[in-house]
């Protein structure tokens, strides 16, 4: 498990790389290369096959399956910059390790070899996208590929640059977003990605929604296709296609409404403060009156989203519940220019103190005690969530660590007016839409993402009044919180 961990492996089901390998393959002799082909079981679906795989005993048992097939026990990246093979056609399932993961030299190569194909891929992205532009810059001219991919194609910032060079490289770019999970071990949803005619290029994307994933001979026929200049109006946004065309047309009309702003045109959304040694900064009231710490040393902190309320305020009530079940949110904030008194010096001489100084955000600073980017906001949005995330007006005075987003007005509205558009259909839905889902049915919504939600003028209900308009927002985000496993009430449709 260790392993496969490390090298982001999780092992393709029969049905699908089967499935996969008719699709690539054009005729009985074509050679086909999958380059991260673990246990063999894309090889053994086809006799003239090249695998290479950097796990040896796994290595070991795709030699012992793939039977003429040969098999190269090589990081994919070292050997694809060597070889001089060719092929018609790239299989596989590539291995996931998130950006953090993926560094090093080897993140570095892989960044280096993408540009064959023009990917310009970021700094922060995750192992699949450069495995698939190295790969399909070792295709014979009219080349295919078939892979399956994270869905985070159809939403991660990486994303949009690998499918403008795959648009850009081959006469054909298929994505098959999977409703249902093809494999139930795993939180990140899996789709299907097909190329076909590698040299040439194309101006659309075509993309198939699909409840489940069903064998077949054939690519599934295109539910939409999606052009580049759409998919850059939508932010790179791939997965709001698979809302139903009836509400996607309405969001569209709503995007393009004067009445309607983004939540970023109204107020500025960002991360709260990061210590690098929460348990230390954060203290009980207890510890606090022990040590002898004043007030003015004190700020009373939202440590996690769970603390914020649901009923749209956070107030001095709230902050006394706290104090008086003595939890650690009384935050220690120093100033640079700060006199410290007797009991703070003890504090950050202690033998916790001197655990928490070599924390890497610690190390950095000058001094290492003296947190930045503390301010008392407006309000705070929870950027994990099931249903929605909650917009909360701070009338406590709070500050908060980066497990919230913190809101701040940047003209003369009221944060209640700002709330009472939070609640309408049209913002909800664009939280689906502008957000993304992280696994368990939730909602991940980065600042980047939340100042781009769609809001509604409450002063001019009839722009969003309509009560079919309503019904179809309602309906998109059904469907959207389907799409990430939050309801599992919704029926089935069907297959591809």
């Amino acid at each position: 498990m260790v392993t496969a961990k490390k090298y982001g492996q999780f092992f393709t089901p029969e049905r699908v790389a089967s499935t996969l390998v008719r699709w690539a393959v054009a005729h009985p002799q074509a050679r086909i290369l999958d380059p991260a082909c673990g246990n063999g079981e894309f090889l053994s679906h086809h006799r003239f096959s090249v695998g290479v795989e950097i796990d040896p005993a796994h290595a070991a048992t795709a030699r012992e399956r793939a039977g003429t097939s040969s098999v190269y026990q090589q990081d994919f990246f070292s050997w694809a910059e060597q070889t001089e093979e060719r092929f018609d056609a790239i299989v596989g399932n590539p291995p996931f390790i998130r950006y953090h993961g993926f560094t090093g030299q080897t993140r570095l190569k892989a960044l280096r070899l993408a540009l064959r194909i023009g990917a310009k891929l970021p700094q922060l992205t995750s192992s699949w996208a450069p495995f698939l532009a190295v790969a399909a810059s070792l295709l014979r001219p009219g080349g295919r590929m078939a892979f399956v991919v994270p869905a985070e194609i159809g939403h991660a910032n990486y994303a949009v640059p690998l499918l403008q060079s795959l648009v850009n490289s081959f006469d054909r770019v298929h994505v098959i977003a999977i409703k249902n999970k093809m494999f139930p071990q795993l939180s990140e949803d899996p789709w299907l990605l097909y190329t076909d005619g590698f040299g040439g290029d194309t101006e659309h994307i075509n993309l198939t929604v699909c409840e489940d994933f069903s064998p077949s001979m054939d690519v599934p026929r295109t539910t939409v296709k999606v052009s580049l200049e759409d998919l850059s109006a939508a932010n790179g946004r791939l997965r709001r296609w698979v809302l139903p065309v009836p509400v996607l047309r309405a969001y569209e009309g709503l995007e393009d409404a004067s009445g309607l702003r983004r939540l970023g045109s109204l107020a500025e959304v960002g991360i709260g403060y990061v210590t690098g040694a929460n348990d230390f900064f954060h203290l009980r009231p207890s510890t606090a009156l022990t040590l002898g710490i004043r007030n003015s040393f004190l700020k009373v902190s939202v440590r996690r989203g769970q603390y914020l309320p649901i009923t749209g305020t956070l107030t001095p009530f709230h902050v006394k519940r706290w104090l008086a079940n003595d939890e650690p949110v009384l935050f220690l904030h120093i100033e640079k220019t700060a006199d410290l008194p007797a009991e703070v010096k003890k504090y950050l001489s202690t033998e916790q103190a001197k655990m928490a100084q070599r924390a890497y955000k610690c190390v950095v600073r000058d001094p290492w005690y003296v947190v930045p980017n503390v301010t008392v906001p407006d309000g705070f949005l929870s950027y994990m969530s099931g249903s929605k995330p909650y917009l909360v007006e701070n009338s406590s005075q709070c500050v908060a660590t980066n497990s919230v987003h913190t809101v701040k007005l940047k003209g003369s509205d009221k944060f209640g007016f700002l709330q009472e558009a939070w609640q309408s259909s049209v913002a909800r839905l664009s939280c689906e839409i502008e957000g993304h889902p992280l696994g368990g049915g939730m909602l991940k919504l980065e600042p980047g993402e939340a100042r781009r939600v769609l809001l509604p003028n409450p002063e001019k209900k009839n722009e969003v009044g309509d009560e079919h308009l309503r019904s179809l927002m309602e309906e998109g985000i059904k469907t959207m919180q389907s799409w990430r496993h939050y309801d599992k009430r919704i029926t089935r449709r069907g297959h591809c």
